[in-house]
């Protein structure tokens, strides 16, 4: 059931906007006496979730006992963090979620089901795992909020991957992951419905329709200032509520190139991206938008680790992004990463597959580390002389010299693309 829909390409809803779109849709549900908000963390500070957990908390003050955010295998929140994205709400109410060890499996997908779906690609079962407070809290609400925006694993972000990823355990977050890279990632990005998707779907239906979960979702853009900008808020309790908002985002996340990009120039915000496990967005996202041979520069002023957690870090370091063959070799030879599939999954992901370079520009990693991962580097203050990021404009920019270059500020918040390498 959806309880408020707004949203449309040109919309710019303001915070007073979101909050009443939020009171509205509560108001609709009735009272609720211990209520559980699942916002994402400060990776996804731009989704406004932050001030959409504040104006629950306004709304339903001592009832709403606890914030669990939904970190999937990122680190936890800093205090300056919570301060900064959800001002004015006790750090008291937060929770940090534990992808090893503090988690339950509601059910399981079936391998049959999951090798159906993806041409044979995969055969084993996946477990639909969350965090035990979902299932032992005793709460009559659970608002899972976040943005939906498109997504390299999952096509397009959050609906119920907020659920079974955000707060999901070590097996189904690995086994989700190599779903999807197995399947292709080219094959997944920008599409709502995909078998990594269709998996959780199955979960949803199956062993989490009992769980009183409403879907708070917004989608963001940048108007033609460059400012990002609230496009639309979709709020419900089941699939339609997504695809609203995936609909809306494909029309103000997506922008097709009108030729394969030769060269682009990202830069990695210092208060989003210490790490490749999310740094490589700049890959991700903009993978079908580059020209065979094309370079791509990533400006990463905070980079100061391959992986959040410690074990994936320490697998990057060992093989490094070395493409798809080699990754799968390495999955069926190697236990560290047969039992981390999560990690196979990212080194797919972060691979250039021999297409086009990719070279790291780390504010703290040295060239020796970067270049053992199987990426290029550069010094971080002499490229960022040359593409200064207060200078340039996001899309095409014409250098002093006269090369064109095509320049990112935010990789999280769009996907690019040439018609050529997005057909279904």
């Amino acid at each position: 059931m959806v309880y408020f829909q707004r949203g449309s390409a040109t919309d710019e809803l303001s915070s007073n906007d979101l909050k009443s779109a939020l009171f509205t849709a509560l108001e609709k549900l009735g009272t609720r006496k211990k209520v559980l908000a699942i916002p994402p963390d400060f990776t996804r500070f731009h989704s406004k979730a932050g001030e959409l957990t504040a104006f629950a908390w306004q709304y339903y003050k001592e009832n709403l006992t606890d914030i669990l955010p939904a970190l999937g295998t990122h680190v936890a929140m800093t205090g300056e963090e919570i301060n900064h994205m959800f001002p004015g709400v006790p750090h008291d109410l937060f929770r940090v979620h534990d992808w090893r060890n503090d988690v339950v499996t509601l059910g399981t997908v079936p391998g049959e089901y999951i090798n159906e779906i993806t041409e044979g690609r995969i055969n084993y079962d996946w477990p639909a795992q969350v965090n035990k407070m979902l299932v032992e809290g005793g709460y009559d609400l659970i608002l899972s909020i976040g943005q939906v925006v498109p997504h390299e694993v999952i096509g397009m972000a959050n609906y119920n991957k907020n659920i079974f990823v955000g707060t999901g355990g070590a097996e189904g977050i690995n086994k989700s992951h190599f779903i999807g890279a197995a399947y292709g990632m080219e094959r997944i990005m920008g599409r709502a419905s995909n078998p990594v998707r269709r998996v959780l779907n199955y979960a949803s239906e199956h062993f989490a329709s009992e769980m009183p979960i409403i879907y708070v979702q917004t989608v963001i853009g940048r108007n033609d200032k460059g400012k990002l900008v609230t496009r639309g808020i979709f709020i419900g309790d089941d699939e339609e509520v997504f695809e609203m908002a995936a609909d809306l985002s494909i029309k103000v996340n997506f922008e097709m190139v009108e030729k394969p990009l030769k060269k682009v120039v990202v830069y990695l915000d210092p208060s989003e991206f210490r790490s490749t496990w999310l740094g490589n967005k700049s890959i991700y996202r903009t993978r079908m938008a580059l020209a065979d041979g094309a370079e791509l520069i990533v400006l990463a002023p905070a980079l100061k680790e391959f992986g959040e957690d410690s074990t994936i870090d320490k697998l990057i370091r060992k093989y490094g992004y070395c493409g798809t063959p080699k990754t799968l070799e390495y999955v069926e030879k190697n236990d560290d990463m047969k039992n981390n599939l999560g990690a196979a999954a990212h080194l797919i992901h972060g691979s250039s597959e021999g297409r086009f370079s990719v070279t790291y520009c780390p504010g703290h990693l040295t060239k020796e580390e970067i270049e053992s991962v199987f990426f290029n580097y550069a010094d971080l203050k002499e490229m960022m002389k040359l593409y200064d990021p207060e200078k340039l404009k996001d899309g095409f920019n014409t250098m002093p010299d006269g090369e064109e270059i095509f320049y990112i500020s935010n990789p999280a918040v769009g996907l690019w693309a040439h018609e050529d390498r997005f057909k279904d």
